[in-house]
């Protein structure tokens, strides 16, 4: 009865973190089928392994397997990397145990609690970072920043150059910035009208 209980815990939470966080947040479709099969997939072997002298052992050496299959399989973003590893986590923690046990359900909750608080929009929602194709080449970093400030409207807070093509006249480069009052008030108002 007791990991029944676990079991539901277990689908409440991928369902709070894939449905109240993930997909009204960043809206993509694929990834809320991976979230939920991943969850459920390592919650079932793990209550199998469970009951196995070397189960938290072999839950483990699971968790890492799959997160290496995972993440070479596709190229996901650092935020879909952390709700993916707390799918992975909710179902070890929720498949290991077999009784009801309040720290585990409170490790559950600071799951959910982390992404919700970490993954908010309204958390540093003027930072921002892109790979930005210039149709100059810029040796000077000083003469690129001021030139990516005035493009993007924005203070540059860091500026990694990935590609210098002098003989096509063109660079290319990461870059971190902090949009402006301007900038924010304009990006606000196209994200209302949508």
């Amino acid at each position: 009865m007791d990991q029944a209980i676990m079991i539901a815990l277990d689908l409440v939470a991928i369902s709070v973190m894939t449905f109240g966080l993930y997909f009204p947040r960043h809206r993509r479709r694929d990834l809320v089928v991976a979230y939920l099969v991943v969850n459920v997939g390592v919650l079932a072997v793990a209550a199998v392994l469970g009951t196995t002298a070397v189960g938290v052992g072999i839950g483990l050496g699971l968790f890492g397997v799959l997160s290496i299959i995972r993440l070479r399989s596709s190229e996901i973003a650092q935020h879909e990397v952390a709700y993916y590893f707390a799918a992975l986590a909710l179902g070890l923690i929720s498949g290991l145990t077999t009784t009801v046990n309040p720290l585990m359900i409170a490790l559950m909750a600071l799951l959910l609690v982390t992404l919700f608080i970490g993954d908010n929009p309204a958390l540093f929602r003027r930072y921002r970072q892109q790979t930005v194709v210039l149709d100059t080449a810029y040796t000077d970093e000083t003469a690129l920043r001021a030139a990516l400030e005035r493009m993007l409207g924005a203070r540059v807070h860091r500026v990694t150059v990935q590609h210098l093509d002098l003989i096509n006249d063109s660079t290319t480069v990461e870059v971190r910035y902090q949009v402006g009052e301007s900038a924010a008030a304009a990006h606000e108002v196209e994200r209302v009208q949508r």
